[in-house]
């Protein structure tokens, strides 16, 4: 059998806008309904959500049973031996695709692009697993540094003194810009639509671009989502599964209980 390759590698590549959607809630039952809903990416959260190995495989199969849609993972950290565990297992799961969070300096996104690789360009341990569906993607070992498709996140002061550095990382396919922490580490906490922090993800975005590298952000406003495909970013996430949830069932408590109190669109990873 044939190692799949990375649809949505090959889009980043081919300069395809690629539309996500987040997912938090860590069931896959929920995950199914929003793979059906059309999204060329769907990002299964194991940073800010309560998912471990076993959810996060349950989902990623939910959304594999719907063609167009691809499963992103985000490991709860990608720095040092712990990270490099994370990783190991995430893509023995069969996830071709991880982001990877707080990603600061060039040095930490090489050591993370050795963790996603097998010797001898990189210390990703031999196994598998699910990955190779167990031995039977015959040539798996050799495939797979190809089709495994990393994602880093700049979401600090530090990361974009350093962003020209992490882009230029061999093995890096694309950053993506974190508003909310980003906006903290700029002194605007809570604030993403202030004007500093607005210029300063623009600024990213071109930069990252030019490096030529894809570009990503997640953003619930949609006037915001437009532009940032505007300026060029190829992946972003217009949606999370919490969000939704909270905005439409207090939309409609406060239809019928004039105490509900109005919820704004809420904040962005």
């Amino acid at each position: 059998m044939q190692t799949p390759v990375n649809p949505f590698k090959q889009a980043l590549v081919e300069k395809r806008p690629q539309i996500g959607f987040w997912l938090g809630f860590g069931d896959a039952y929920s995950a199914e309904i929003c793979a059906g809903a059309g999204f060329d990416w769907l990002l299964i959260d194991g940073e800010h959500s309560p998912n471990g190995l076993q959810s996060i495989l349950q989902q990623a199969q939910a959304i594999a049973a719907y063609p167009g849609a691809n499963a992103i993972a985000r490991v709860p950290v990608g720095h040092g031996d712990v990270g490099t565990t994370y990783i190991k297992q995430y893509l023995d799961l069969g996830l071709q695709t991880l982001l990877v969070p707080m990603v600061d300096t060039p040095e930490q996104a090489t050591a993370i692009v050795r963790a996603m690789r097998y010797p001898p360009h990189g210390i990703r341990g031999m196994g598998g697993a699910r990955a190779s569906r167990w031995g039977r993607y015959n040539n798996y070992p050799k495939e797979a540094n190809d089709n495994v498709c990393l994602l880093v996140q700049a979401e600090t002061r530090e990361a974009l003194d350093n962003l020209d550095a992490i882009a230029a990382v061999d093995g890096v396919d694309g950053v993506f810009i974190g508003p909310a922490d980003l906006s903290a580490s700029l002194g605007h906490l809570g604030n993403q639509g202030h004007p500093e922090v607005q210029a300063a993800i623009e600024d990213a975005i071109a930069r990252i671009i030019r490096a030529g590298k894809a570009a990503g952000i997640l953003t619930p406003d949609e006037t915001l989502s437009r532009r940032y495909l505007e300026l060029g970013a190829t992946f972003v996430a217009v949606g999370l599964d919490t969000n939704l949830l909270v905005r439409h069932t207090s939309a409609l408590a406060a239809r019928f209980k004039d105490s509900a109190s109005a919820v704004k669109p809420g904040s962005a990873y």
